[in-house]
């Protein structure tokens, strides 16, 4: 499966649903929507999808032949390819569910855990710094796209 925005919404999805049922946050419901989005975005940040690496890729083959001399399918072509494993090998190839990391594990639960300390859209947030961040490792480890 491809991974895009919305695997970042699944995993964020996934992320507040354990989160809630194990007594970690507190939320409106009717601010569950606005939570996902928010949460998605800021895994964004840390987290490279299959789209990502995609348009990254495509930019850099614009950058070395010009816009003007792009092949019709620049997927397909050799370069784009090159492109794309090179940006690959820069996250050293770790990836989650699809998901490349752009930061460490570690960095991105410090972040995570920054988020919802901050979040408007959370009530309360119940824990040590240290449990959550633990909590959001291993919930990150384990996630797997649909």
């Amino acid at each position: 499966m491809r991974t895009n925005f919305e695997t970042l919404e699944n995993l964020a999805s996934h992320t507040i649903n354990t989160l809630k049922e194990k007594g970690v946050i507190e939320f409106d419901i009717a601010n569950r929507e606005k939570l996902i989005e928010a949460m998605a975005t800021e895994f964004g940040v840390a987290l490279a999808t299959d789209e990502d690496i995609r348009d990254q890729a495509i930019e850099e083959v614009e950058e070395k032949m010009g816009v003007d001399n792009m092949p019709e399918d620049v997927t397909e072509s050799e370069m784009f390819n090159h492109a794309r494993k090179e940006i690959i090998k820069s996250f050293s190839g770790e990836n989650i569910g699809g998901l490349y990391l752009v930061e460490s594990l570690h960095n991105i639960a410090k972040r995570m855990t920054r988020f919802l300390i901050g979040c408007e859209f959370i009530d309360d947030v119940f824990g040590t710094d240290e449990e959550i961040h633990n909590f959001l490792v291993q919930n990150i480890r384990t996630f797997r796209s649909r």
